[in-house]
């Protein structure tokens, strides 16, 4: 593997000088490498089954084992380990590979930080959507087309009152109080059964599907989701969480709420 020597200092990459001890390639040496190398998505379940490198392993960096799994993988291949997540601006897999370094006492370690939506515009034939390749570039979904789809928070409060069907997709360890009681219905991304069932309900009963998360990070990847399902009347909340805080109330955080509500 041959990683590269410059652009240390590119403003397009703010992580790369926060993280000088890993590693990076770019997409001409990971495509060129491919079959040489074992390539680790660092996100979440959802975002790996959503979009992937073809062949790749899911090991979550917030997986509180991912130290214990890195080293097993490793112990099946002597291959170079590539890490990638989101992009540019996602730091993911800079702390994997530096965990991996570090931590897990691992050589051969290396970013791989353009991500996975240059990946794959660059290369359809080795990327996988919704468990499906090659994929086609014209099928990956713009910010364009999901800016299209969200709504400020107080909009979202206005369709949640003409009687629209709620969905909270925040983990369970995120849902410190409802912002809509009794209205909403509450599915983590990781139930993907059941969030089947609440979009099929949708569509039988010909309803608005209002989807809100914690930071309006996750939605992006169940919009891939709900179009494969044919629903096309849903928006998502633009913020999530921590923007409907802050809008409707002009606090940022639920410990803030709780301050706000003792007045």
């Amino acid at each position: 593997m041959q990683p590269l020597d410059k652009g240390r200092d590119d403003p397009t990459y703010p992580h790369r000088a926060k993280y000088p001890d890993t590693p990076v390639i770019d997409t001409a040496e990971l495509t060129k490498k491919l079959g040489e190398v074992a390539v680790v998505d660092v996100r979440s379940e959802l975002e790996y089954n959503t979009l992937r490198v073809k062949g790749s392993t899911n090991i979550s960096v917030d997986d509180p084992r991912f130290n214990e799994k890195v080293q097993a993988l490793r112990q099946q291949t002597n291959k170079p380990l590539v890490f990638y997540c989101n992009g540019k601006t996602c730091a993911k897999s800079y702390k994997a590979a530096r965990r991996a370094i570090q931590s897990a006492k691992l050589d051969q370690c290396f970013v791989y930080d353009p991500g996975i939506f240059e990946w794959a515009r660059n290369n359809p034939n080795n990327t996988e959507l919704l468990g499906k390749g090659p994929i086609k570039v014209e099928s990956l979904i713009e910010k364009a087309k999901l800016e299209q789809h969200m709504l400020k928070p107080k909009d979202f409060l206005v369709r949640v009152d003409q009687g629209a069907m709620v969905l909270d997709v925040r983990d369970l360890a995120q849902r410190d109080v409802a912002l809509f009681p009794f209205k909403e219905k509450r599915v983590s991304l990781s139930q993907p059964k059941a969030l089947d069932a609440v979009i099929e309900q949708a569509k039988r009963e010909k309803k608005t599907l209002l989807v809100y998360d914690k930071a309006g990070h996750q939605v992006r990847w169940l919009q891939y989701h709900l179009e494969e399902a044919g629903l096309k009347d849903y928006y998502f909340m633009k913020g999530g969480e921590a923007a409907y805080f802050q809008e409707t109330l002009g606090v940022s955080t639920v410990d803030s709420l709780k301050k706000y509500e003792k007045k």
